[in-house]
């Protein structure tokens, strides 16, 4: 009976839509975008692993990379390091998020800056601050501890830069939680005679759970997907996505290449399906929206220094990294002649300007397209309900889970051939950076919309507005910090990318990325640390000039006149 409703309800509303053009043609233009560049390229990469040269259905180079020794060693490598690294990001995240939002601990703003900034960071950093640190002109290896020959390369230097880039994934996730959880049920606990030991691990632990369960699953799948730390760092410790690239570019085997792909693809699909449809429905609901007493901040002083002395540690940690980086920019040969000097910029700039620009240029095109488009997604998925929804609903998000080097394999399969031969151009890497870094925008807009009353667009269209103005006038100024967040993510993101583009840069359309990892094989660290210098700083006036602009045009602009006095009538 109540499916039957819900599909008259959904009959009625899709024929509502169909009455309004500006709706529906948002919904088929979704529709069709999502078919063509998220479902159409990930089907050909499926459907060319498990063809031969002929076409024909053969499961033959599947068989043959799950009986050779070398892939099954390499797939259990890169699934203990992607346990590994969940774990302990994952503890050093709920640490930082309790002690933010339980302790009072004086620099709470500080931790959270140290423990946000990995995220908008470029990738190479932490490889590179490792190297001037512990390499064999290492600032600490060689010239504090005398050690020459130092190694840094393999599995104990990558999980250390891998922790240290994805505690951050943790720590977002577990701090709402933790503040979300009714203090009077911890109270509650403490008035019954339970210490503060028994009351976290009895109330506090239990409920906050699936906010672990979630850190844990999302940071395995971001260790699953990297490709610049063990292309840089890891040495012999060889993982999945840095195997797929070596046998493409290589051997040039796209069949084998794509074979394994998906063997990287399958892990990462099912953690972010048990995050999304089972962890987050076993939430334990303490928020009733009744009144409740603020939250008592732990003042103890063996829970609260202890806890405070860890978060500045690990902040410690963090700003000798990017310290050394942005030190080592300037230094003229690190480990020899450590003079001031503006020489690497210089060399950089000579070395990959058109790189540099290209990235910011296509980095700023599809932030605008895919945070506008997350905006229209987020918006008719979340406000409407039709035949159809659920196919956008999926598609539109599953690109997050897709590990880059997956992705780039499935575009060069996808649009390498006419009509849609798009491979080697700029648009087809706008089209991968929209796509896949547009969940974000999505989502944040998802859960915006959810939380704005329905009425407010109805007295719109009573008023006789159509849907586009409503959305235009009174929903979108409404998901400015949506769209703001959306964009920030999209194109941090899109300029700091390296495994989904890997594949698709070409001599015309060279990214910075691909010259920081070509420099890492020319040992030209210097000029690396330049250009990762400059990209930090580019993100940081690109964040500010974002947030200046969309507070500008989505300000609301009111147009009602002011009533006229009589006297100011007589006048």
């Amino acid at each position: 009976m109540a499916n039957a409703t819900t599909r008259a309800k959904r009959l009625n509303e899709t024929k509502m839509i169909l009455r309004q053009p500006l709706l529906l043609i948002a919904i088929i233009l979704s529709f069709a975008l999502l078919l063509l560049f998220v479902i159409y390229p990930l089907a050909k990469t499926l459907i060319y692993s498990l063809t031969d040269e002929t076409g024909a259905f053969s499961l033959a180079n599947l068989i043959t990379i799950l009986q050779t020794p070398r892939y099954g060693k390499v797939f259990g490598r890169t699934m203990a390091l992607g346990l590994i690294v969940a774990v302990i990001a994952t503890f050093i995240g709920y640490v930082f998020a309790y002690t933010v939002t339980r302790v009072n601990v004086p620099a709470k703003g500080f931790f959270k800056t140290m423990a946000t900034l990995p995220i908008l960071s470029p990738p190479f950093v932490l490889s590179l601050s490792i190297i001037f640190l512990f390499g064999k002109q290492g600032l600490i290896s060689k010239n504090l501890l005398g050690i020459t020959g130092s190694s840094v390369y393999g599995l104990k230097s990558l999980i250390v830069v891998q922790v240290m880039s994805f505690f951050p994934i943790a720590y977002l996730t577990l701090s709402g939680i933790l503040a979300s959880i009714d203090a009077s049920v911890e109270d509650a606990a403490c008035n019954m005679g339970a210490g503060r030991w028994k009351t976290f691990w009895t109330v506090t632990f239990p409920l906050s759970l699936p906010g672990i369960i979630s850190g844990a699953l999302l940071v395995f799948i971001q260790s699953l997907e990297d490709f610049s730390n063990p292309a840089t760092i890891g040495g012999d410790y060889t993982t999945l996505s840095i195997e797929v690239y070596n046998i493409i570019t290589g051997s040039y085997d796209m069949r084998k290449g794509s074979v394994l792909a998906l063997l990287l693809l399958l892990p990462a699909v099912i953690a972010y399906l048990l995050n999304k449809y089972w962890v987050n429905k076993k939430s334990f609901v303490t928020v009733t929206g009744k009144p409740t007493q603020a939250r008592k901040l732990i003042e103890e002083p063996h829970i609260k220094w202890p806890l405070f002395a860890f978060c500045l540690i690990v902040s410690a940690i963090i700003i000798l990294f990017y310290g050394t980086v942005i030190f080592a920019s300037f230094v003229r040969t690190w480990g020899v002649d450590f003079s001031l000097t503006l020489d690497q910029y210089r060399k950089a700039l000579q070395y990959g300007w058109d790189s540099l620009k290209n990235s910011m240029t296509l980095g700023l095109i599809s932030a605008v397209i895919g945070g506008l488009l997350g905006m229209v997604i987020a918006y008719i998925t979340a406000k409407r309900n039709y035949f159809g929804k659920r196919f956008i609903e999926i598609s539109s998000v599953l690109m997050f889970s897709v590990p880059g080097t997956v992705l780039g394999i499935s575009y060069i399969l996808g649009f390498n051939s006419k009509p849609l031969a798009l491979t080697g151009t700029g648009i087809i890497l706008v089209i991968v950076f929209t796509f896949r870094n547009m969940p974000v925008a999505i989502e944040s807009g998802t859960t915006t919309l959810l939380q704005i009353d329905n009425s407010i667009e109805e007295a719109s269209t009573i008023l006789g507005a159509d849907t586009g103005y409503s959305f235009r006038r009174i929903t979108l100024p409404m998901l400015k910090n949506a769209f703001f967040s959306g964009i920030v993510y999209s194109f941090t993101k899109a300029i700091t990318a390296v495994s989904a583009v890997i594949f698709l840069v070409s001599p015309r359309w060279k990214l910075v990325t691909s010259n920081i990892y070509s420099l890492f094989d020319l040992a030209k660290y210097g000029q690396a640390a330049a250009f990762v210098t400059m990209m930090v700083g580019i993100l940081l006036v690109f964040i500010g000039l974002f947030n200046t602009v969309i507070n500008f045009l989505l300000a609301p602009r009111s147009k009602v006149p002011q009533a006229k006095t009589k006297t100011e009538e007589s006048k």
